[in-house]
């Protein structure tokens, strides 16, 4: 039997994840809600969806679903989360990322799922890219010695081409280029390191007519003595780029964050890009590990689905996003106060 899954938010990341689920044969995507009836019956028919709603509680009371698909802008991510691991008829809830607004609120996400035995999720899609897995796989099995330096980039130049009622310039829809960007390398450099950071500074950019901000350089320092270099921005030329430096060697990627897949379906055009990763070693030794396109929107679906048939553990714990909203509080203190802000130990 097919695993029942519901979509809350039927906006732009919501067709992906709708594509996602019609072309997974062990899913059903059984309900749909939004506030706007007209744009959720748009939804539901472009994707055949059944059940349509434009009240959570009323959905989150007739429907049993197995996966919650939350796909709001990011203030509605905790509210709709806990209603839904409360409700007692959702098993897994795959959140948006950021997973909250803040810590607060996610820590709140996390006792309401733990408490009703409900599996939480945070949609970091790239996790699950065979370039991470390989990335993880070189560093600890220690090929590049003790990781000491995470070098990351990710910007796009959406300030040329976004309208200025978007969403990313309005701080209170969940925009800026902290909570809407920097949540990647800021993940990236917690996992590819190990540890938790104990001292964020940051510096950011702002336009004058938004609230959110468009760029900022964040350094994160972690106990074992390791640092981040992370660059975030809406302003600057397209990149995504991470380096990853060890006592013995480094590892430079290309890639890393954004989808890399071509979809069939008329829904949603992706491009075809493939990604590298290259290692470096001190004996001149070079490794290169080529990538082809992947979903991972799929490859994502598909390890929530073997985690709820197997009973196993999910590759992204909801502690390990609730540190990533830790770091994204103090990032946004220290941007404010403009001085070092140090984060307790967990």
């Amino acid at each position: 039997m097919a695993l029942k899954a519901g979509i809350v938010g039927t906006g732009t990341i919501a067709l992906d994840h709708a594509v996602t689920c019609l072309s997974n044969h062990k899913v059903e995507l059984a309900a749909a809600c939004d506030l706007s009836a007209e744009a959720v019956n748009a939804f539901g028919d472009r994707f055949q969806v059944p059940n349509r709603y434009t009240d959570l509680d009323q959905m989150l009371s007739e429907e049993r679903l197995d996966i919650a698909i939350v796909a709001t802008w990011g203030p509605a991510h905790a509210p709709v989360s806990i209603a839904a691991a409360n409700s007692g008829n959702v098993r897994a809830i795959l959140c948006e990322k950021p997973i909250a607004g803040n810590a607060a609120e996610c820590e709140a996400m996390v006792a309401s799922a733990r408490g009703n035995g409900v599996v939480l999720v945070e949609a970091f899609k790239w996790r699950h890219d065979p370039q991470h897995v390989r990335i993880k796989e070189i560093v600890d099995s220690g090929r590049i010695g003790r990781v000491v330096s995470v070098q990351a980039t990710f910007s796009s130049p959406l300030v040329r081409f976004a309208e200025p009622d978007n969403w990313r310039y309005d701080r209170r829809r969940g925009g800026g280029s902290v909570y809407d960007t920097a949540c990647y390398p800021i993940h990236f450099s917690r996992f590819v390191i190990g540890e938790e950071p104990h001292r964020a500074y940051a510096v950011g950019q702002f336009i004058e007519s938004s609230d959110a901000d468009m760029s900022a350089v964040i350094q994160l320092e972690f106990p074992g003595g390791a640092t981040a270099q992370l660059t975030t921005s809406y302003q600057y030329g397209y990149c995504q780029a991470t380096e990853v430096l060890g006592l013995t060697g480094w590892i430079r990627a290309d890639l890393p964050f954004d989808p890399r897949s071509v979809r069939e379906q008329e829904f949603v055009e992706k491009e075809d890009l493939p990604a590298t990763i290259e290692v470096f070693h001190d004996n001149f030794d070079h490794e290169v590990y080529r990538f082809a396109p992947v979903d991972q929107f799929a490859l994502q679906l598909d390890h929530l689905v073997e985690c709820l048939e197997t009973d196993t553990p999910h590759r992204i714990s909801p502690e390990f996003s609730l540190g990533n909203m830790r770091v994204i509080d103090a990032v946004y203190e220290s941007m404010r106060t403009r001085k070092p802000v140090d984060l307790e130990s967990n």
